[in-house]
């Protein structure tokens, strides 16, 4: 009898060892397989977001990371920005000035990627009877803009590089359909402004006398860049550097085969091949290394953004603008300078 009630414990105890193992093993791989949602914003702009969307870049970067993407579409930086504050989504795309105003009212988010530089898609067009040569020739003029936009903030300051005085000139607050109706009704004498609405004042007895491009040759600099919930990038960095690798890739997509390239941004924004490759060159494509340069994330971002929020301060866009520091602090170039060195 005792020796019956012996083994009998002990089978009890093996099996209760085996059920304490069998359990430990089957919670171990859900801790290691736990899908990560990664939400991303994006506009239909056709630069490389939209290009390295198209080609599935992201995606295959990410394969075998356990990370699920979703893509969330947006039609302002304003947008994006309310989705970051929110946590609705974990990275997005906004133009400089909207990235000035996120870290001016301390959004959760740094700057990590260049989408790209504004270059001759954003341009002052005038009229070629005008008598306008160069911006000396602005005074007395009547010039449409749009206030608190890239255009606005690139010829604010393109007078100020020249010395000229900005009262001088007439500037007419004009959302860029209205401007095409006022320049064809002859009311403005021309207006910096951005495609398609550039091209058809161009095509229309109109003159392009400077674009966003040279100003940014001269160190003036309004871009569309990423930007990524800081939380997001403490809790996942290698998702962040792989998401941004894929960027790069898209970037050399672009320069090796930009036919190809064409067609894919073409094909997802359905637009014609024609116009999708228009306004493809007209931006300013960065690599990582460039990127990763004192030009750009490298340094001179900061006072770009730290100028852009001065800039919206101003126009009373927003009320008050950090100093440099927080500039500095908003950007996180680890990334681009990682890939660099790869």
């Amino acid at each position: 009898m005792k020796k019956f009630k012996f083994t009998w414990v002990f089978s009890l105890l093996v099996v209760l060892i085996l059920s304490a193992c069998g359990n430990q093993s089957n919670t171990q791989p859900e801790s290691n397989t736990k899908t990560v949602e990664f939400n991303i914003g994006v506009q239909s702009i056709p630069n490389v977001e939209i290009l390295t969307k198209s080609l599935g870049l992201i995606e295959k970067n990410l394969e075998g990371m356990n990370v699920e993407v979703k893509w969330h579409h947006f039609d302002t930086g304003i947008d994006v920005n309310t989705a970051v504050a929110s946590g609705s989504i974990d990275a997005g795309l906004v133009g400089t000035p909207m990235a000035a105003s996120g870290i001016s009212q301390e959004l959760p988010y740094k700057v990590a990627w260049i989408h790209d530089v504004l270059g001759d898609n954003e341009a002052l067009v005038v009229k070629k009877d005008s008598g306008i040569q160069s911006l000396e020739d602005l005074a007395g003029k009547k010039i449409a803009v749009t206030f608190g936009s890239t255009p606005h903030y690139m010829l604010l300051n393109a007078l100020k590089l020249k010395n000229i005085d900005e009262s001088s000139v007439t500037f007419l607050d004009m959302q860029p359909p209205d401007m095409f109706g006022a320049w064809e009704g002859n009311l403005i004498d021309g207006g910096y402004v951005w495609q398609p609405v550039l091209g058809e004042m161009s095509n229309s007895g109109g003159e392009v006398i400077l674009t966003s491009g040279d100003l940014a040759n001269d160190g003036l600099i309004t871009a569309e860049v990423l930007v990524v919930n800081e939380d997001f990038i403490e809790k996942h960095p290698e998702i962040i550097e792989q998401y941004i690798a894929a960027f790069n890739e898209g970037v050399e997509f672009y320069r090796s085969s930009p036919e190809e390239a064409y067609q894919a941004v073409a094909d997802e924004l359905e637009l014609s091949v024609e116009d999708a490759s228009q306004t493809m060159d007209q931006l300013i494509w960065l690599n990582a290394e460039e990127q990763a340069s004192e030009k750009y994330l490298g340094g001179a971002m900061a006072d770009v953004l730290k100028d852009t929020a001065d800039f919206l301060v101003d126009q009373k866009s927003i009320t008050s603008a950090p100093d440099l520091e927080a500039f500095k602090e908003g950007i996180d170039s680890q990334f681009v300078q990682a890939i660099a060195k790869e």
